[in-house]
């Protein structure tokens, strides 16, 4: 089962969201409001808003459909910050001699998505190559670089200055 729960226009620039919602992607739900509570960051307190009523949201739906479901085997599935208006958020602020500089207050929207499902395991890493594919690999010669391949004044050799005694 599957919930989801956005929150529209916070006050914040996105970038700065998406470093709290970076750190919360994939964890258990529980673990996940653990590191917004502690995290120092404004955005943390919208974002762990947000995923209350994505968890709200998982319990009101599994009601619905008549199934049980535990609020601690849900995991953020996918958690993503957008931006959000800018237009009608300029504000003006004194600069020296008269001028005024115009700054722009910046709006965000974040969306969590819940699950209960299984999570995909993480994909084993290959098996190393063949030691003699190594080998033959460490063996080769680095790539010339682009000015040396088209000569030029930086492919040719630097002539070495002599000393003249005086």
């Amino acid at each position: 089962m599957e919930a989801t729960a956005s929150a529209k226009y916070l006050r914040g620039s996105a970038q700065k969201a998406r470093l709290v919602v970076d750190m919360i992607r994939g964890k258990d739900v529980n673990q996940a409001l653990a590191i917004l509570r502690f995290s120092k960051k404004r955005a943390a307190s919208h974002v762990e808003k947000c995923m209350r009523s994505a968890i709200a949201n998982a319990n009101e739906a599994a009601e619905k459909a008549n199934i049980s479901i535990d609020p601690d085997d849900l995991w953020v599935r996918t958690a993503f910050v957008d931006r959000g208006p800018t237009k009608n958020r300029r504000r003006v602020r004194p600069a020296p001699q008269g001028r005024a500089y115009r700054e722009q207050r910046h709006f965000c929207h974040v969306t969590i998505s819940l699950s209960n499902d299984e999570r995909p395991q993480p994909k084993a890493k290959e098996a190393k190559a063949a030691p003699a594919e190594e080998a033959k690999a460490a063996s080769k010669k680095p790539a010339a670089s682009k000015a040396k391949k088209h000569g030029g004044a930086a492919a040719a050799p630097r002539a070495k200055r002599k000393k003249t005694e005086e």
